[in-house]
């Protein structure tokens, strides 16, 4: 069986932008292709799993947000970082969703279509809702990055962010999933 890291878009890898929807807008983080290429090279799957709540909330179209997507995937493909898929969920928090972290689906889906062994893989995020995701599908770990919403995410939920790693960044990620493994 395989192993992945799945990762969150918005505040991960990319600078957090209110409601992003122009691919001239992607700031990829400092590091982040460098760690990525890393992880890739010993063997995890890099799957992205991203709430797009924009498109459920008229902000902005799937067609926008895949857009978004491409540029993120270009620019770390410069790095030698390839995705093996991108899971959205376009829903508002309001809305119903089968994919919608922190529910677990995404990465169960991930899981069948690839072998995955989520018990060997890990779930990196900037909130809470992406920790619970990993905790929900099983993960070996969940790790918050304090980029994007995760130092404040460590400030106002010190219960569960109690039981992740909590790094600065991606390459803090890369590390400690490099030298636990």
């Amino acid at each position: 069986m395989n192993r992945a890291i799945f990762l969150d878009r918005d505040g991960t890898l990319i600078v957090e932008k209110n409601y992003l929807h122009r691919p001239e807008d992607v700031e990829i983080f400092p590091g982040a292709g460098v760690a990525l290429k890393r992880l890739a090279d010993t063997g995890f799957k890099l799957i992205m799993v991203t709430n797009q709540s924009g498109i459920g909330r008229g902000f902005y179209t799937l067609a926008d947000a895949e857009r978004v997507n491409e540029q993120v995937c270009a620019e770390l493909a410069r790095a030698g970082v390839h995705f093996e898929k991108i899971y959205i969920a376009p829903e508002a928090p309001d809305q119903p969703s089968r994919g919608r972290k922190p529910s677990p689906q995404f990465l169960f889906d991930a899981r069948d279509e690839f072998d995955l062994n989520l018990a060997e893989s890990y779930m990196v995020g900037d909130k809470v809702i992406d920790l619970e995701c990993g905790w929900n599908a099983g993960v070996k770990k969940s790790i918050l990055v304090r980029t994007g919403y995760g130092e404040k995410a460590e400030l106002e939920s010190p219960g569960p962010v109690s039981l992740a790693v909590v790094v600065a960044d991606l390459r803090g990620a890369a590390e400690w999933i490099l030298a636990a493994a």
